[in-house]
């Protein structure tokens, strides 16, 4: 039997699962973050590397010889032709590997010739979340991006753009714009908060001026920034009305980024699925149950869903896809 591998490559962790030819999964594995253009190279291989090691050997308890006929690698901030060919680099890194109990027979011609497929992080969240690659994924993490892909192929994709350049709806957007209100409240020149109080007691300020040493002075990097967007959606609970601007901000820019993907590549009898995957979904303050009451109502032919799988998954099936289009040939 062949096997394939599916890699969710990320700026926190990277996900690989590995699945027979049939489509069932018989290892998974995890490790730290791969963005290769965050980490550098040689951590990123790393990384995948001990990804895959975890996937294989969960899967050796079930089976002896693993022979990985294809792969799939959809990791965060590829896109363009020169991070092609270094992702394609990793994976001659991974065949050379005396960690790895793999035979690799992936018929490495060339990138568009080859069972190695190197693609977006939002496309295997697609492919994942719906289950086929046909919808628009909505992700709203750390970052933020959404990617739709129709049944004609066409794919179309707003927003990625990087926490200075873009991110809207994102958590750090929600965190950098909750501490800018409670600077902006403090200072006088806006509305009081009880944000000012949130972040004071989470980060055991004396004072909210402290945070010029949290964020600069300690080094504080994306990551750590968006992990203070749960404390803006609970003030939005407990009722302040600066937090519940920002939650409902953050809600717009979703929904208006999704609408651009929704115009650009699907009509509007087209019946199609919108899933919505990453931590700002998963807050109190109802922001999705917001989102996906004004896509209904936007734009009645979409359906709003849960992913059904994670990312990973999504990767693995477009492995077999481009495994089952090679045994065609």
């Amino acid at each position: 039997m062949n096997y394939v591998l599916g890699i969710d490559g990320g700026g926190s962790k990277t996900v690989c699962i590995l699945m027979d030819d049939r489509g069932q999964v018989l290892g998974r594995g995890e490790s730290g973050a791969s963005n290769y253009q965050s980490i550098g190279i040689q951590a990123a291989l790393q990384a995948i590397e001990f990804a895959i090691y975890g996937a294989v050997v969960e899967a050796l308890k079930l089976i002896s010889d693993i022979k990985v006929k294809a792969i799939c690698l959809g990791l965060a901030g590829v896109g363009r032709a020169e991070d092609i060919e270094v992702v394609n680099s990793l994976v001659l890194g991974l065949q050379n590997s005396g960690l790895l109990p793999i035979t690799w027979d992936l018929n490495c011609r060339r990138y568009n010739n080859s069972n190695i497929v190197i693609c977006n992080d939002a496309l295997i969240a697609l492919v994942g979340g719906v289950g086929y690659p046909v919808g628009i994924v909505v992700a709203a993490g750390t970052g933020s991006i959404v990617f739709g892909r129709n049944h004609q192929g066409d794919i179309k994709r707003v927003g990625g753009w990087g926490y200075i350049l873009g991110d809207e709806g994102s958590a750090y957007k929600i965190a950098v714009t909750g501490m800018q209100e409670a600077l902006k409240a403090y200072d006088g020149r806006e509305v009081s908060t009880s944000l000012v109080e949130v972040f004071k007691q989470h980060l055991s300020l004396a004072s909210i001026e402290n945070l010029i040493e949290v964020v600069y002075r300690r080094g504080w990097g994306v990551k750590e920034i968006a992990a203070l967007a749960p404390l803006v959606d609970c003030a939005a609970v407990c009722g302040d009305e600066t937090a519940n601007r920002i939650i409902d901000d953050a809600v717009k820019e979703l929904i208006k980024a999704t609408g651009t993907v929704i115009d650009a590549i699907f009509s509007h009898r087209e019946l199609f699925e919108v899933v919505t995957t990453g931590s700002v979904w998963l807050g109190k303050s109802k922001m999705r149950d917001k989102f996906a009451k004004s896509i209904r109502t936007m734009f009645p032919t979409a359906r709003v869903i849960f992913p059904r799988h994670e990312p990973a998954y999504g990767a693995g099936l477009l492995a077999l896809q481009r495994l089952a289009e090679e045994d065609s040939l």
